[in-house]
């Protein structure tokens, strides 16, 4: 059996569990958490600015207000979630799955309660950390952006089972993501990175409405020869699949606490651990990371959100890098800070995984400090819910983000999109 037989097989027939579910749940908070807060991201606006400048709207509703055909929206919606680079992230997929799969999601949830969008959006947000490994390290390290690739078949099948395709179609809905989704790591740092995600999303509902109309497309275009993964440097590493249907990868997605690279959070967490005065530092890191956040001396706030040297110099100097308003282009140029960065090395390991960091510190009064911290660390659910909370509330205040909460929790669709299209600029 093909992998898009068995991936159709599942998107059809899988029901997760209540406890995967509610994984999935805070996943949908923190998403719109995300996309509330990225609506006044110059990628957002400028999106939101020319959808809306056109005559011909749509069913489905785009953050910050406005509506527009469901694959717009999901673009729009996509890229703003993204916006800000503070989104969950699924360290086996490499890259983010929440900001493809759940804005597709939410553009084609008609005549269904928020209950089967979080379902739907849990499956395929699996078949896209599926995918991922399934590509495999060397389809990142090439430099093709998971988020968009792998994202694009997950949206496609969050699609798809939302409108209730069939087994044939849904293989057709993936072999028309195969030869129309795209993203680079290129983009890292500008605007096109969370342009990525949008597209990945925007990808994922035309495949599906695509399928639905009757439109063919090649049965193996992930697999098969020419297909996706041959063309696309991926490992086809056919054991991602072995277990889908009966594990849940999705238990083990990583939530955002600074509002930065993901690859930066494990040397981050471990210097929340740092005291005194810090002459210089060494951050050992494993070597992936180096060609995506290794950005030695950023010149904008976007960039910072890419080095090692600049956020552990902010760290280290006592500035909240949860705070996304520190990452602006004037803490760039700040003396003291560039000072101390440059007094910061960075250096790979291969003995430590994707989500480790060790820190060694060299203190002004001569002493060391070593520091560690592992991001696979187990956190419980009402940690990470606690944790998503005061997130929430420091990025979009303590009223809303109670609200917005109250609205996801309680499965209120109509409640959510209203908040969610509230404009705040």
């Amino acid at each position: 059996m093909s992998i898009e037989a068995r991936i159709a097989g599942f998107v059809r027939e899988a029901e997760p569990d209540d406890d995967t579910l509610d994984i999935m749940r805070l996943a949908l908070f923190d998403w719109a958490v995300c996309a509330i807060a990225g609506q006044r991201e110059p990628v957002a606006c400028i999106l939101r600015d020319h959808a809306l400048a056109e005559a011909a709207q749509g069913p489905a509703a785009i953050v910050a207000g406005g509506t527009a055909a469901p694959s717009r929206a999901a673009l729009i919606n996509g890229a703003t979630s993204h916006a800000l680079d503070y989104d969950d992230t699924h360290f086996a997929h490499i890259g983010h799955t929440s900001v493809a799969v759940v804005p597709a999601a939410l553009a084609l949830a008609r005549d269904v309660d928020l209950g089967s969008v979080i379902k739907a959006a849990l499956i395929g947000s699996e078949v896209a950390v599926r995918i991922g490994l399934w590509l495999g390290r060397d389809h990142y390290q090439v430099g093709f952006h998971q988020t968009a690739t792998a994202g694009a078949f997950g949206a496609a099948m969050a699609a798809s089972r939302l409108l209730g395709l069939s087994k044939p179609q849904m293989i057709t809905a993936l072999g028309l993501a195969a030869t129309k989704s795209s993203g680079l790591k290129s983009q890292f740092g500008t605007m096109g990175k969370p342009l990525n995600a949008g597209l990945a999303a925007e990808t994922g509902v035309l495949a599906a409405q695509w399928a639905a109309a009757g439109m063919s497309s090649s049965e193996t275009g992930i697999s098969g020869a020419l297909g996706f993964g041959e063309t696309h440097h991926g490992a086809a590493d056919k054991a991602a699949f072995d277990d889908m249907g009966s594990r849940w990868l999705m238990r083990d997605v990583s939530h955002k606490f600074h509002a930065c690279c993901h690859g930066l959070h494990a040397m981050l967490e471990a210097l929340s651990g740092a005291g005194g005065h810090v002459q210089s530092a060494t951050i050992q890191t494993h070597p992936r990371w180096m060609s995506v956040c290794n950005n030695p001396a950023p010149k904008t706030g976007l960039e910072a959100k890419f080095s090692y040297r600049f956020t552990a110099a902010m760290a280290l100097s006592g500035i909240d890098t949860a705070a996304i308003a520190n990452f602006n282009d004037a803490m760039t140029v700040d003396p003291a800070l560039v000072a101390l960065r440059d007094r910061i090395e960075v250096q790979e390991d291969a003995m430590l995984t994707e989500m480790q960091a060790r820190v060694a510190l060299q203190m002004a009064d001569g002493s060391t400090r070593d520091l560690f911290h592992d991001l696979n660390a187990p956190i419980s659910p009402s940690t990470r819910q606690e944790r998503l909370t005061q997130k929430a509330r420091a990025v979009i205040g303590r009223a809303l983000a109670e609200d917005l909460w109250q609205a996801v929790a309680s499965g209120d669709l109509s409640r959510l999109t209203t908040l969610l299209q509230r404009p705040s600029c």
